[in-house]
């Protein structure tokens, strides 16, 4: 039999965080995934580390993340790319955003540069000068492939940490037995454990349908392209537009973001879909532009089409255009991502039988913000002090 410290259900970005934190601590530590690797919501994001965005808590959690990729990318290649992440301001309103987060992110210690227009079009080959007005700089931000970082950290920690990584396999029985739990796969194998991290939702929904139906998980679906490789043309980092400040929580803490969010059109288009303009170049040239979102509770079963809506993908891409200059806009590829959270908290975190750790639904925060707060919530969960073990 398989026999564990910990085993943590599920090879996504919150499961593989969990799993890297417990290796971290000495503990013995299985990673069990239904698919080769994982193949949900973690590879099918837009690949920015950007704590910039989130509120100040999970601005801390996602810090701590970029500690942590760039670790591992000193030791292993993970695609990380320290090229910065840049705000880009539209109008004054946006401007006068950048500013007072500029003032906030002082006081936080974290660091950003104001940019001007000149320094933005200076950066940035092919950005418009009649779409920008000023831009907030993070020089610390990352981006990277989620394809390709999620199986390297895997197997990095396999080859590195000890990692027990076991693909293919979905447990379909966790039986709590005194002091430690006796887990069952598809195939009848046995695995026994001291405790378990249930990180998927696919298992969550499997193994504790009465929790899971009772949550206030909700999916949300996003739309994304890529563009064929470009010849000459370099956009490094990750650019955020206007809409994107109106849109994340970190200028939510601005004061003056709820006046100036005020006088929107809450039937705008692109507000309904919430859709705001993102764009980060592939390592082979390709621009990657997106993203919108679509919500449903977990309860209504299929409430959308998991296909791409083509009106979307088009308004998305006008959109783009007004932004920048691309020497090529031929589309090669779209496709869909999707990824649960909740209403009412920001993550679903709940303890069952003292052992069994049901974590997931972290949203969109995932890539930016798991790595930092599982250390965390491995330290508070199994009483470790993971700082000087």
């Amino acid at each position: 039999m398989n026999e564990f410290d910990i085993i943590v259900i599920g090879g996504g970005i919150l499961g593989i965080a969990h799993a890297y934190h417990c290796l971290q601590a000495g503990l013995k530590v299985a990673l069990i995934e239904r698919d080769a690797y994982p193949n949900g919501a973690t590879v099918r994001n837009f690949g920015q580390v950007v704590p910039s965005g989130m509120d100040l808590k999970w601005q801390q959690y996602g810090r701590e993340s970029l500690t942590v990729y760039k670790e591992i990318q000193s030791k292993a290649d993970i695609s990380v790319k320290q090229e910065g992440s840049i705000y880009l301001a539209s109008n004054s309103e946006e401007a006068q955003l950048l500013e007072e987060l500029a003032s906030i992110n002082q006081e936080n210690n974290y660091r950003s540069e104001l940019w001007t227009k000149e320094q933005c079009l200076d950066h940035y080959p092919g950005l418009r000068q009649t779409y920008v007005k000023a831009g907030l700089f993070f020089p610390e931000e990352i981006k990277l492939d989620p394809r390709v970082a999620a199986r390297r950290i895997i197997e990095y920690c396999v080859a590195e940490l000890g990692l027990n990584y076991f693909s293919r396999r979905t447990i379909i029985d966790i039986a709590s037995l005194p002091g430690q739990q006796l887990l069952t796969d598809n195939l009848g194998r046995t695995y026994r454990c001291k405790k378990t991290f249930l990180c998927g939702g696919t298992e969550f929904q499997l193994l504790f349908p009465d929790i899971f139906n009772q949550s206030d998980l909700v999916r949300v679906k996003l739309q994304m392209m890529e563009t064929v490789p470009q010849k000459k043309q370099i956009i490094p980092g990750s650019v955020l537009s206007g809409w994107t400040i109106r849109r994340y929580e970190s200028f939510h803490e601005c004061p003056s973001f709820s006046a100036i969010k005020a006088q929107e059109d809450a039937d705008a288009y692109h507000l309904k879909l919430g859709i705001h303009i993102l764009f980060k170049q592939s390592p082979d040239g390709g621009v990657i532009i997106g993203d919108s979102h679509e919500y449903a509770s977990v309860k209504e079963g299929e409430p959308f089409s998991l296909g791409t809506d083509n009106e979307i993908n088009c308004f998305i891409l006008s959109q783009a255009q007004r932004i920048f200059q691309l020497e090529d806009w031929q589309i090669s590829r779209t496709w869909v991502g999707e990824y649960s959270q909740c209403q009412e908290q920001d993550i679903f975190n709940e303890t069952i039988e003292q052992d069994i750790h049901i974590v997931t639904g972290i949203g969109g925060k995932g890539m930016t913000g798991a790595l930092g707060y599982a250390k965390e919530n491995v330290h508070n969960l199994l009483s470790l002090n993971l700082e000087t073990i």
